[in-house]
């Protein structure tokens, strides 16, 4: 304790003092350690390297007697570069902040986070409730006094790599559309499948499915009656739901793919951080390739949906 005058005034000021119960309750508690594991593609090579990384942190934890485990949070098949879109490293922190956490372990920072803000921010967080993060790779503590300089530098080189992979990325990309290149989602892409050469390749046995579509919708039914009959003869859709949307219909009957052209770039990514998506109304360059690939329907077929469509809209 010191003392100190200030003109009458005499003012005391008082070391803290931890009460002997919270003392005691601590030492006898075993230190809550959780772990986290991230992988960010959903290849066969990344699934092993998830298996693993669960697989050491359960072994590691357990085998420590010191420490309680409470869970291994996790996140397969999605990038690191926004914590929003992580639901188990968004529950782990959740838990900790909620005083149900004492350590995290994770395997490296890019493995945490490759957004130095969302980093730092977080470690922040939990540093205010005593909670520690070891990130083992790069032997560092969030609780250290050095910490937090060496973790900003470190994460914003995390974070310049995966800008650099995500121009990359769209670099490969735009070279791939400027050389008419087609790539399409075909797990969920009705009607076509990929060929061995690369460019779509007719399923006839869903094309008779988009064919019908576009029957039936100038035979005067709308999306969503199209839709529902369907569902209700229990035919699977694009992505293999049972039920049918008129937004799928829809989608189908303006797709200039299903009379052999291809638009390329229609929508784009804002930034490599967000990795919000959004449509191209103009702001970025687009490709349109005529005769790409065989049609499922012709373009007079295509060209008398467009125009009914355009038509029941004026009238609504």
């Amino acid at each position: 304790m010191e003392e100190k005058y200030h003109k009458r005034r005499k003012i005391l000021i008082l070391d803290p003092v931890e009460s002997p119960r919270n003392v005691l309750e601590r030492e006898k508690r075993r230190t809550r350690v959780a772990a986290y594991a991230r992988v960010s593609t959903e290849l066969d090579s990344q699934s092993n390297s998830y298996s693993a990384q669960t697989s050491y942190y359960l072994n590691y934890i357990s085998n420590n007697p010191d420490w309680e485990l409470v869970e291994i949070y996790s996140d397969s098949g999605l990038t690191g570069t926004n914590v929003k879109k992580r639901s188990g490293f968004s529950r782990m922190i959740d838990d900790a902040m909620n005083g149900k956490i004492d350590l995290i372990l994770t395997k490296s920072i890019s493995r945490f986070a490759r957004n130095t803000v969302d980093a730092l921010t977080v470690t922040r967080e939990l540093k205010t409730k005593g909670i520690e993060v070891f990130f083992e790779k790069e032997n560092i503590s969030s609780l250290d006094s050095t910490a937090e300089l060496i973790f900003t530098i470190m994460s914003s080189i995390a974070q310049e790599e995966s800008r650099s992979i995500s121009e990359n990325v769209r670099w490969g990309i735009q070279r791939r559309m400027e050389a008419g290149k087609i790539v399409l989602p075909y797990k969920s892409f009705l009607g076509f499948d990929r060929g061995e050469d690369g460019l779509p390749k007719i399923n006839e046995s869903e094309a008779k499915i988009v064919r019908r579509i576009y029957d039936d919708f100038l035979s005067g039914d709308t999306f969503r009656g199209i839709a529902r009959k369907l569902t209700e003869e229990k035919i699977p859709s694009p992505r293999l739901k049972s039920k049918w949307s008129p937004e799928t219909i829809r989608s189908i009957l303006t797709n200039e793919k299903y009379k052999g052209d291809a638009r390329l770039g229609k929508t784009y990514t804002v930034d490599f951080l967000t990795h919000e998506v959004r449509k191209n109304h103009g702001e970025r360059k687009q490709w349109y390739i005529r005769d790409s690939h065989d049609a499922i329907v012709t373009p007079r077929t295509f060209s008398k949906v467009q125009t009914e469509i355009a038509r029941r809209r004026s009238e609504k």
